[in-house]
């Protein structure tokens, strides 16, 4: 049974890689800290006999025992309310964190995937994203702290492959979603999802003609896997290429989920990305790879899961006005 480990395991991606891998027939070694983890998101995994978990910090020292096949690096905080409110912690899971996980999958022998993100691009002066565009990102910006830490992850694993030979797999992330997001942590469809459970207003930062592109965490999962067991060493788009503009979506989630909540609009946040779209050519060709769910099916399984959460979870507070916090 190859034996894998999965940083970030109780996130939102991360937890549903451990129910992947697990699927597969991996023996799944799941790692967080639980800064922005959530400890439920595995609680159906606790008494699987292929599933073991420990809480660690991976900027620290790392040790795993016995052999290690695989090891996938999702270990970061993702949203804007996270970045922006732990920006040294996330500036060090980036480097610190990648470090010390390369040095395991040196010492083990393993394969590493690292998880990177659309955010590499910034503001994109490109349309479509393809992995070969540089990208346009203010280093010194509230959002650098989360586009440097991805930049310099990607980086610091290609020196590895190129000096040690170790053998490293790139995922760049597009916008993701589907059931175990939170609510209110600066991501759209979170955000809009929980104003319309709460009864308010949806909000739009901006005129609302900036886009995005969502993929459905299966899609999402599916393609990571692929990319991880082949033989392309260099990053690789993997997200849903069908853009809609964030009004566009806003008057999509009124019409799923039958409210008759208003749009307000409010200051865009500094370097917020006026667009962002995969080309995902490369995917189709090396991973034969797609998304296949739509969005209207993904996001009614969303809308179905957050309705299940406590009164608690849903009014729970996470700077649902992060404007404010980003300018600074």
């Amino acid at each position: 049974m190859k034996k894998v480990l999965i940083t970030g395991a109780a996130g939102f991606l991360g937890s549903h890689l451990c129910d992947k891998f697990i699927k597969e027939g991996f023996y799944v070694i799941g790692m967080d800290n639980f800064i922005t983890g959530d400890k439920k998101n595995l609680e159906h995994l606790e008494s699987h006999p292929n599933f073991e978990f420990i809480e660690h910090d991976v900027t620290e020292f790392i040790s795993i025992d016995g052999p290690l096949d695989y090891i996938l690096h999702f270990a970061s905080p993702a949203s804007p309310i996270d970045y922006l409110k732990i920006p040294i912690q996330t500036l060090k899971v980036g480097s610190l964190g990648t470090h010390n996980l390369l040095g395991l999958a040196k010492a083990k022998k393993a394969r590493i995937l690292i998880a990177s993100t659309s955010e590499v691009y910034g503001d994109p002066l490109v349309h479509p994203q393809s992995e070969d565009y540089y990208g346009n990102v203010n280093t010194i910006g509230p959002r650098g702290v989360y586009d440097e830490a991805k930049r310099f992850q990607e980086a610091i694993t290609m020196a590895y492959h190129r000096f040690h030979g170790l053998e490293t797999r790139i995922v760049r992330i597009f916008n993701t979603y589907g059931p175990r997001m939170r609510l209110n942590d600066g991501r759209v469809i979170p955000a809009f999802m929980g104003q319309v459970l709460r009864g308010e207003d949806l909000t739009i930062f901006g005129d609302g003609s900036q886009t995005r592109s969502f993929c459905y965490v299966d899609d999402q999962v599916e393609g990571i896997y692929r990319l991880l067991l082949s033989d392309y060493l260099y990053p690789v788009n993997i997200g849903n290429p069908h853009e809609i503009t964030i009004k566009e979506f806003a008057e999509e989630i009124i019409e799923l989920t039958g409210t008759d909540q208003k749009i307000v609009y409010k200051e865009l946040p500094q370097d917020d990305p006026l667009q962002r779209q995969p080309d995902i050519t490369l995917a189709k060709k090396l991973l034969n790879w797609e998304p296949k769910v739509d969005r209207k099916q993904g996001m009614t399984i969303t809308f179905n899961y957050f309705k299940t959460l406590s009164k608690e979870e849903l009014f729970k507070s996470e700077h649902k006005d992060f404007t404010s916090y980003i300018n600074k």
